[in-house]
């Protein structure tokens, strides 16, 4: 009896052995499948992002051919995944070969959108002279000037009289086709204001170089008034006031060469003065004769006395 007993516990622990090994087996034939998926995912995650493919110069435009795309497995911020995004841009200090092209390290802001040979400059506006502050940045405007005839003070005239450089009240066309470059906080690159009118203080203008001292005269000394352009009109002023030249000067030169209020205004500057009449010429009485040589308007006659 107790023979059979012990063969009844021994069959037992048999079953059970089995039964445990089999759930054994079952359950680590559920688990691998789903690790070996993450692992697998984990190994072949990669992000694409834009290397420079020789080293960069700060300083100067980023060509093309300067960057390639490179496969990374951690993404850093900043990192740009197309190189057209970064292709002419410039970079604020060197970036070596292999290194990311981050947009910390690139310039940014309104100095990337000035053209060669133009500058930024900030004129005051209101919602008078700026078309109802109803303006956005890429806009096109016309820049007129307003002058009042001021004759308390001015350049010495001939007779030595103080006149004025403003000599009559004006208003004429300034500057053609100025790109606006940021109106209030608003940029090309962003629109806090979403689009809606807001009270604004300054525009930011893209003037060329010899033009600059025209509108910043102009502004010191009379009122300006921005006309907003049509997009499709392609109509430029080929004469204004401000755009003189001088054979041979670049427009730094003439920049730095200066314009006067009177020439803004097309006053009277450092006037020549006025030829006088030849005087008449007085007797002259010859020696060793009796006559004398009078002289009548422009005809010349001895008398004798």
């Amino acid at each position: 009896m107790a023979n059979n007993l012990t063969k009844v516990l021994a069959l037992a622990l048999i079953v059970i052995a089995l039964l445990l090994g089999i759930y054994a087996w079952v359950l680590g034939s559920r688990s691998t499948p789903s690790v070996q998926p993450v692992q697998q995912a984990a190994q072949q995650q990669q992000f694409p992002v834009v290397v420079a493919a020789q080293p960069l110069k700060a300083g100067q435009p980023i060509p093309a051919e300067s960057l390639k795309v490179q496969q990374v497995a951690a993404l850093p911020q900043g990192a740009f995944a197309d190189p057209v995004q970064v292709v002419g841009r410039v970079p604020i200090a060197d970036v070596p070969l292999q290194a990311a092209v981050l947009e910390s390290s690139l310039s940014s802001g309104i100095a990337d959108q000035i053209e060669p040979g133009e500058r930024a400059v900030a004129v005051k506006v209101d919602e008078s002279n700026a078309v109802g502050n109803r303006m956005r940045p890429g806009n096109f405007v016309d820049v007129f000037v307003n002058f009042k005839r001021d004759v308390s003070a001015g350049l010495p005239t001939a007779n030595g009289a103080n006149g004025p450089e403003i000599t009559k009240t004006q208003a004429k066309l300034l500057l053609s086709k100025i790109r606006v470059l940021a109106f209030g906080d608003a940029t090309t690159a962003r629109d806090p204001s979403g689009g809606a009118m807001s009270t604004v203080r300054t525009a930011v203008l893209a003037v060329p170089t010899a033009q600059v001292d025209a509108l910043a005269l102009a502004e010191a000394s009379g009122s300006l008034t921005l006309a907003l352009r049509s997009p499709r009109d392609e109509e430029v002023a080929l004469e204004t006031v401000a755009m003189r030249g001088r054979a041979g000067q670049d427009p730094s030169t003439l920049a730095a060469a200066g314009l006067s209020l009177s020439e803004l205004s097309r006053g009277v500057a450092d006037a020549a003065p006025p030829s006088k009449a030849p005087a008449a010429r007085s007797p002259v009485r010859r020696s060793g004769d009796a006559s004398i040589e009078v002289i009548r308007g422009g005809r010349a006659e001895s008398v004798a006395y």
